[in-house]
């Protein structure tokens, strides 16, 4: 470097995560060797969101700023040998949305500081980033706790002749939930026809939509289930357990440019039939003790345009919060059978499971609800530090306490098909969108 040693920034106490309405604060190191003449030395925080239209291409189509802050440590004069240290602070703004990174756009934050040398002498810059989590409280969205349900007819066709209807309904046990909690599947099959339906297929799925000039999607598959056929004539049973694994928040609440939505996705391919059910992922557990009083409602996730159109929900009921026991990712064995709904009642057996490693995880209770902490399964981060880098983003994601973050030299762990396909792509068209167009 030269007359310039040493150049860093750093934050108190290593803090690398903050909340919004927070103050950042830390020093400037510089070492010289000889002095230096300079114009001013400057320090900047920033909070920034840029979206692209190619994969890791960060010239970005379109952009969007949350603050930038500029803070003079030094005016115009000389610099003498030896060390110094240049205090500097700034208020993170309580509108800054939580940090992310995924293939098409980010959400990132960082200081700057930047020595302004006189005319053709070399200037100096240095950054260091830092994360915000803008916490998503499930307590505060309305009908969090309600079941989730969705029920959907069709008719069994073969050789274009109808053999019978088919009925589908999925059911899940609350509407939000957090990373390490279970999601809780309940499905119902009711095959009126003489053919046996394919192997019915249960998926967490993330959407997240970049908005540029237009809007494009990618749709990422998190964990996948899947379930036995139902003979024709017959009415059956399935139950499945999902684990949410370490995941970026829903909504994305303060950034216009990219939202978060998640959902559970029922689905046959014989008939084609497809249930979805939207649910919420945050980072404080809904908690039944606490009382109802929302102060803010985020919008209700959107699942994709390319589901078919259902019949309206019936009012759902209340369930029970998620056990505290140790719950692992399997199938419920046997069940009990008898006539129901015109059919033989049967229990459907799972057939692979993505996260069907019971082995690799520890439950510990807690009072959000079960915490899962993983020893070797592939959807989260290896265990060690506190924290583990959510899936599509680079924020640290704590699972209880309140301990001290570190930063982490982990590698993103992306859990089974979690794909690298050609996204994000345009959305199809909805059913009314192709309607217009004839």
């Amino acid at each position: 470097m030269g007359k310039l040693l040493e150049f860093d920034i750093t934050l108190t106490n290593n803090k690398v995560v903050y909340n919004p309405g927070e103050s950042i604060s830390g020093t400037v190191k510089i070492k010289l060797a000889k002095s230096l003449q300079c114009q001013a030395i400057k320090v900047s925080c920033q909070g920034s969101c840029g979206v692209s239209n190619k994969l890791n291409d960060e010239v970005w189509a379109v952009e969007e700023q949350y603050f930038n802050s500029t803070l003079s440590v030094a005016d115009k004069g000389t610099v003498p040998p030896g060390d110094h240290s240049f205090p500097f602070q700034f208020l993170i703004p309580d509108t800054a949305p939580t940090s992310y990174e995924g293939p098409y756009g980010k959400i990132t934050y960082r200081v700057k500081a930047f020595i302004d040398t006189p005319r053709f002498s070399k200037d100096y810059k240095v950054q260091k980033a830092f994360f915000l989590l803008k916490p998503l409280n499930l307590n505060e969205v309305p009908d969090i706790e309600k079941a989730n349900v969705t029920t959907v007819s069709k008719e069994f066709t073969y050789l274009l002749i109808k053999s019978g209807a088919l009925t589908l309904k999925a059911k899940t046990d609350q509407r939000g939930y957090v990373p390490g909690q279970v999601i809780k599947l309940s499905t119902d099959v009711h095959n009126k026809s003489d053919k046996k339906t394919s192997c019915i297929l249960a998926s967490l799925v993330q959407k997240v939509t970049y908005k540029t000039k237009s809007v494009a999607c990618d749709f990422r598959t998190i964990a996948e289930v899947e379930g036995a056929g139902v003979k024709g004539g017959k009415r059956a049973e399935w139950k499945e357990q999902i684990i949410v694994p370490s995941l970026p928040q829903s909504g994305l609440a303060g950034c216009s440019l990219i939202s978060i939505d998640y959902f559970l996705k029922v689905s046959l391919k014989s008939p084609e039939v497809l249930v979805i059910l939207p649910i919420f992922i945050g980072n404080v557990p809904f908690d039944p003790t606490i009382p109802r009083t929302p102060s803010r409602t985020p919008s209700r996730p959107t699942p994709p345009n390319t589901a078919p159109r259902v019949p309206p929900r019936p009012s759902p009921r209340p369930s029970p919060r998620a056990s505290t026991s140790s719950l692992t990712p399997s199938a419920p064995g046997g069940g009990e059978s008898g006539a129901g709904g015109g059919g033989a009642r049967e229990v459907i057996s799972t057939k692979s499971h993505s996260q069907q490693d019971p082995s690799a995880w520890r439950a510990s209770a807690s009072p959000g609800g079960p915490t899962l902490t993983p020893s070797r399964l592939s959807v989260l981060a290896p265990a060690g530090p506190q924290f583990s880098i959510s899936t599509g983003s680079t924020i640290p994601f704590f699972f209880e306490g309140s301990a001290t973050p570190v930063p982490t030299s982990c590698p993103l762990v992306l859990p089974p098909g979690y794909s690298s396909q050609e996204y994000p792509h345009e959305p199809p068209p909805t059913y009314e969108e192709s309607c217009s167009r004839n």
